[in-house]
């Protein structure tokens, strides 16, 4: 019997509203900031934002990590560092927050749009080098949902045409490819802390590199281009700085800094966790799946390591292209915090006017938007959460199954 939707007036699966994403916080957390606020000393650029950079240094093995106010300055950081010239291109992931793309225009480049793969929504590799030119200076790869992008494939095109890669790894802090952790694995690499993500400091970032040159246009950057900062002018004994380029002040606080060093120490057990619930989704949905007799949901494809940041999944044909705002509807009625990440970059009113991009640009990723949602996942989701996004899952699926067969 077709069990009567929440949103048609039946019993919600859930009576209380299951977020997409959230932050753990700890009684150590607390402590941490706390501290820092009884100590009254530093409340910005103090020892802890330093403490925090090296803590995070050593997690991941770069050898240069700087520390800021947002995943978007880490970004804005890292491109600027390129020192592009006017109408320079970038490469981007055709899927992602807008920032992966916006980070370009903010210095004065040219994102262009590759396409992505069906079945991990992350950057096609083998789609690059088609859209490389004369004026091409680097790549944006997202490690979309968590999972890494082909660093090998893409590396070895990057190489080819010397050109650097940036790793916008706001979904896959945390995660590790062979002996190499995120922060480790591209010429630059830019994290986000914002609460939803794989660990948080409120809102905040940090850039990774192992090139000192880099660095230092980063540094300087962070500070409105200013190249020396007050704890150099102390060891000097010296009180004048100079600006030598034109920078932002993207500086994080200390009480920020001490929670994310506090948070660092659990981030193993929360990707690790990430995994665990994420192999729980994938195992119920097959047999979802079975239950129904077609297969109408399926995962991402996981060709390699993922921290799991968002769980999507993608709708068969069945639904589309006008069903999947219908079963986000629905499965927000019925207590689940679905999402969908993210509208093609590309089709944002500002690329298409500005840009003169358009639908058909990148058909993949257009046909993916139109199938995804991103089920809840973070790590104090317990097992019941779980089998409570699987059977609204279940509930409303075959509500319009049974709707189409009936028509």
């Amino acid at each position: 019997m077709n069990e009567k939707l929440a949103i048609h007036g039946g019993n919600p699966t859930r009576e209380t509203m299951l977020q997409y994403g959230k932050q753990t916080i700890n009684q150590e957390d607390k402590a941490a900031v706390l501290a820092v606020l009884e100590e009254n000393t530093f409340l910005t650029t103090g020892p802890k934002v330093t403490e925090f950079e090296n803590k995070c240094k050593e997690y991941c093995g770069a050898r240069h990590a700087l520390a800021v106010n947002s995943g978007t300055a880490a970004l804005h950081c890292a491109v600027a560092a390129l020192q592009l010239e006017k109408n320079d291109e970038v490469i981007v992931s055709g899927i992602s927050f807008v920032a992966s793309a916006n980070c370009v225009v903010y210095c004065g480049g040219k994102p262009v749009f590759c396409d992505v793969e069906g079945e991990t929504l992350n950057i096609d590799a083998l789609k690059i080098e088609n859209l490389i030119t004369s004026r091409t200076k680097a790549i944006i790869a997202v490690d979309f949902a968590g999972q890494l992008c082909d660093y090998a494939a893409i590396r070895e095109v990057a190489d080819k045409h010397r050109l650097k890669i940036i790793q916008d790894a706001a979904h896959s802090w945390g995660a590790k490819m062979g002996d190499k952790r995120v922060g480790n694995i591209s010429d630059i690499t830019a994290v986000s802390f914002h609460p939803v993500k794989n660990m948080t400091t409120c809102e905040g970032g940090m850039v990774f590199t192992n090139d000192r040159a880099l660095y230092e246009k980063m540094k300087a950057f962070r500070q409105h281009g200013i190249v020396s900062d007050y704890k150099d002018r102390e060891k000097a004994k010296q009180y004048s700085y100079e600006m030598t380029s034109l920078g932002f002040n993207y500086r994080i606080p200390d009480l920020l800094c001490a929670l994310g060093t506090s948070q660092l120490k659990r981030l193993p057990e929360w990707i690790e966790r990430r995994n665990e619930i994420a192999n729980s989704y994938k195992s119920q949905i097959e047999k979802l799946n079975r239950d129904i007799g077609k297969d109408v949901v399926s995962p991402l494809t996981q060709k390699f390591p993922s921290a799991y940041h968002i769980y999507v999944i993608k709708l068969s044909s069945v639904f589309l292209p006008e069903k999947r705002d219908e079963v986000f509807s629905a499965l927000k009625a019925e207590g689940v915090g679905v999402n969908v990440h993210y509208l093609p970059i590309h089709l944002h009113p500002f690329y298409t006017e500005n840009l003169g991009t358009k639908r058909g640009d990148l058909p993949v990723a257009e046909r993916a938007y139109n199938a995804i949602l991103t089920l809840p996942i973070f790590p104090t989701i317990e097992g019941k959460d779980v089998t409570d996004v699987i059977n609204a899952l279940s509930k409303v699926i075959n509500h319009y199954i049974n709707r189409e067969e009936n028509t």
